[in-house]
């Protein structure tokens, strides 16, 4: 039996990942280190509606001499993962890791949300989950891998004025563990990251003045920053398979 270990052993540019929700933030701050780093040498970026950005990153990644992959349409439509999946694996031959980033957030009373508003945020945020994990786990059964779920510390607590984005965090965290649990002894392991407050775009509507009342509340005095985001998700990358299952709380100190 291989040691869980070595499946772990990133930094041989032999691997392929997917990321989704890659266009910006921490989904395109992610791709960059992992191309950086040397840990992939082909990669799958995918997004809905910031084809520019998207594609000006993928300019970028392959002047670092990696194969990339670009994919726009609808994460959470099954049929547009299948068909995305199926591309990569078809051009590569292999799918090693899944970095699940993509999400939206509806802010604003539970009473002013519409049913289509829910329906949206739970496909993006959760269904999204569940198709790409289906469609990629079978690629990994045979040699192992990696899945890291971006997740929220409001999926652990809740939060007032979000309360979809807080239920289907929440659901995400509980399908790392079940998940995890049922893929562990095909050493693929599932894990999530619950950030506190990242300074991406999902906080764009934020004033100056909530800005500042919230970096207050938080123990280290700010947001995150999304490099700060992506070089957790590396860092969750390296760590041994034994790791698996488990919803890290990085928020700053701030819950």
């Amino acid at each position: 039996m291989n040691n869980l270990k070595d499946v772990h052993n990133i930094n041989d540019r032999s691997k392929v990942a997917i990321v989704t929700g890659a266009s910006r933030g921490i989904g395109a701050a992610t791709a960059r280190r992992l191309c950086e780093e040397g840990i992939v040498y082909a990669i799958g970026l995918c997004c809905k509606n910031s084809r520019n950005e998207l594609l000006e990153l993928a300019e970028e990644l392959r002047a670092l001499d990696v194969k990339v992959f670009t994919y726009y349409g609808d994460i959470s439509d099954y049929k547009f993962c299948e068909e995305m999946i199926s591309d990569l694996y078809r051009e590569t031959g292999r799918i090693d890791i899944l970095i699940n980033n993509a999400a939206i957030s509806y802010v604003g009373l539970l009473m002013d949300m519409t049913p289509s508003d829910w329906q949206e945020s739970v496909g993006v945020n959760l269904n999204s989950v569940f198709n790409t994990c289906k469609l990629v786990v079978p690629h990994m059964l045979n040699k192992g891998g990696q899945i890291i779920n971006v997740s929220s510390v409001w999926g652990l607590c809740g939060a007032s004025m979000e309360v979809c984005y807080s239920a289907t965090k929440g659901a995400v965290n509980t399908f790392t563990k079940a998940l995890a649990k049922e893929l562990a002894l095909s050493k693929i392991s599932v894990n999530a990251i619950a950030f506190g407050a990242v300074d991406t775009e999902m906080n764009a509507h934020l004033s100056a003045e909530e800005k500042s009342e919230l970096e207050d509340s938080i123990a280290i005095g700010r947001m995150a920053t999304v490099t700060e985001a992506a070089d957790t998700i590396i860092g969750l990358l390296n760590m041994p398979g034994y790791l698996t299952g488990e919803v890290i709380k990085v928020d700053g100190g701030w819950i």
